[in-house]
Formats: C-alpha cells, sequence, structure tokens
C-alpha cells in the first residue's frame, strides 16, 4: 500500500480507490478486466467524443468517488468528514475555518456533482456480487441494466453542481468517496459472517449488533432491526456482502435469490417494496441502518489517513469509530 508523509488531496483520493480496489467483490483480477474494457471502449471512440470522455474512468472504476472541488496538490492537516457534504456542510467548513479550525478538506460519502450524476454506472458490480450466491450472471445483468436505466433517469433532473459551486466560491476543497468506502463495508460484513452459522434470524441480528457502529445507532433508536421474517424465523443461508453498488438493485433480482437459496440478507437500506417482494419470497431481512453501516466503511478508510498524518473532525451524522 502506497505510504505518504504529508497527504494531499490527490493521494487521499488515490489511496481510497485503491483499498477500494482491494475490497472489490469482483475481485482485484475482475476490476483489472472492468478496466481494460474501458480502455478498449475509450480507444475505439472517435476523437470528437473522446473530448466529452470521462478519462478518470480509466483509472478509477467508481464513477461515484471524484475529487469535487480543490486543486489536487492541496496539502490536507485537517479533514472534515461526513456523510453527506452538500452546501450546508461546505458553509459549516467554511464558518469553522473563520473561527480557527483550519479546515483543508471536506470529505462526503454521498455524492453530488458529476459523482452522482454517473451513480448508475456502478450497479454492474451488483451482478457480479449476486452471481456468487448463485443467481446465473446473465439474469443478474439484465435486471441491473433495467435498474440503472431507470436510477440514471431518477437522478438525471437534479442540480448536480449546486454543492460544487458552494465549494468553489469559498475554496473549499471537496472529496466524494461512495462506492469507494461501501465496498469496504460491504468486505468488512463479508469477512465479518464469514464461516458463521446462524438457526434464527435473532441469532444474525444479535451477532450484527456486536459491531461498535451498530451499538451506537441503536443507543440513537436507529440501529438494526428486522425487516422481514421475524426472530425466530429460520435464518437459512445468509448474504450479508451486498451493501455496495450504488444503490438498491431491482426488486426482481430477490426472487433470483430465493432460487439460489438465500435465506436471510443482511443489507443497509432495502425499500417497502422490496420488503413486501421479500416477505412473498419467504427472504428475511436484517435491516443494519444506512448512516451507520455508511461508517463502518468510512471508518476504516479514516483510519489509514489518520496514521498518515491527517487528522479528522467528524460530522454530518459520522459515527466515528477507530479500530486498530
Amino acid at each position: 500500500m502506497i505510504e505518504y508523509e504529508d497527504m494531499t488531496l490527490q493521494q487521499i483520493y488515490e489511496l481510497g480507490i485503491e483499498m477500494a480496489i482491494e475490497a472489490d467483490p469482483r475481485g482485484v483480477g475482475g476490476v483489472k478486466k472492468y478496466l481494460e474494457r474501458v480502455k478498449t471502449q475509450y480507444d475505439s471512440l472517435p476523437e470528437n467524443k473522446k473530448k466529452a470522455f470521462d478519462k478518470e474512468s480509466l483509472t478509477n472504476p467508481y464513477s461515484d468517488s471524484r475529487i469535487g472541488y480543490g486543486d489536487p496538490k492541496t496539502v490536507v492537516k485537517k479533514a472534515l468528514v461526513g456523510i453527506d457534504g452538500d452546501g450546508t456542510e461546505i458553509l459549516l467548513a467554511d464558518r469553522l475555518n473563520q473561527k480557527g479550525e483550519k479546515i483543508d478538506l471536506v470529505i462526503s460519502h454521498h455524492p453530488n456533482g458529476v459523482a452522482l450524476a454517473g451513480l448508475h454506472e456502478v450497479l454492474d458490480m451488483q451482478s457480479e456480487m449476486v452471481a456468487k450466491m448463485g443467481v446465473p450472471i446473465n439474469v443478474a445483468h439484465s435486471l441491473f441494466q433495467k435498474r440503472k436505466t431507470e436510477v440514471r433517469g431518477r437522478l438525471s433532473p437534479a442540480n448536480h453542481n449546486q454543492s460544487v459551486d458552494t465549494a468553489r466560491l469559498l475554496d473549499v476543497p471537496l472529496l466524494w468517496l461512495h462506492t469507494v468506502t461501501d465496498n469496504l463495508v460491504s468486505k468488512f460484513l463479508e469477512d465479518h459472517f464469514e464461516g458463521k452459522e446462524f438457526y434464527s434470524v435473532g441469532e444474525v441480528l444479535d451477532y450484527v449488533n456486536e459491531i461498535p457502529e451498530f451499538i451506537e445507532s441503536t443507543k440513537g433508536k436507529a440501529g438494526p432491526f428486522i425487516a422481514s421474517g421475524s426472530e425466530n424465523s429460520r435464518a437459512g443461508k445468509v448474504f450479508a456482502g451486498h451493501n455496495t453498488g450504488g444503490t438498491n438493485g431491482p426488486k426482481e433480482i430477490y426472487q433470483e435469490l430465493a432460487k439460489s437459496g438465500v435465506g436471510t440478507l443482511v443489507e443497509m437500506h432495502v425499500k417497502d417494496d422490496a420488503i413486501k417482494e421479500l416477505q412473498k419470497l419467504h427472504i428475511n431481512v436484517v435491516d443494519i441502518g444506512h448512516i451507520a453501516a455508511d461508517s463502518i466503511g468510512i471508518n476504516l478508510f479514516l483510519d489509514e489517513i489518520e496514521k498518515r498524518g491527517v487528522k479528522i473532525v467528524p460530522f454530518s451524522g459520522l459515527i466515528r469509530v477507530k479500530r486498530k
């Protein structure tokens, strides 16, 4: 892993991508092949279309994780880090600087700008994830292509650059790390559950609640809960690694997971219409909570940049937990 002394904005960004690739559910080899396909696509374009191509995607496989604003060479000694980073959070960073805090960078988990506009592109990852659980890749790919179109259409009308303009006018560097840190929490949970067997869904819930971020979120009445099934429901095969890839997949994918023998899902947020579908399929769901789950992945990343001398100021919902 790359070692730094005084970290720059670019180095923080690159470290995030490096860590995310190592934790990617497709495997490092799978990511390499993906990037090769992107390069082939770029090389085949006529020159006029190459001008508009997102060249960052040639080395960064996560379209929803980008530097939003700022000189990449900016040295970062203190970062304000949270779940969201819209105009309000950027104004807060500027106000804190007026009070002498010397915030060099705002790191937001949830994206805006070009990173939000490109969020639909990372849904392809989920095809590979469910394929590992036994869903035929051709079926998964087809379902997620349809979902990508829906997500793109939903996000297209957004005022993407509102927070970017705020950051530019106040000269506050801004970084979005979405799938980058979601990969870390997905791998963390997959490892946490690896080799474990559970009789009931209640046992799954208890095991989740051993994680510090979920202990804290439970104190705030936003902790994990059983969204489908009950404490006494039989757990069956547990799928806990489905917590990255942009946003929720299509509800139709749950029928395919049921066919592959999945009995319990451990996920950070599941929509109401999906819950109804899951109940019909007798698939249990332990909803671990969006913000607490996001915090795990962010914390794993922050521990690494903190080792490299960056001071962290947690805000905007982040439940900061340090691990050795």
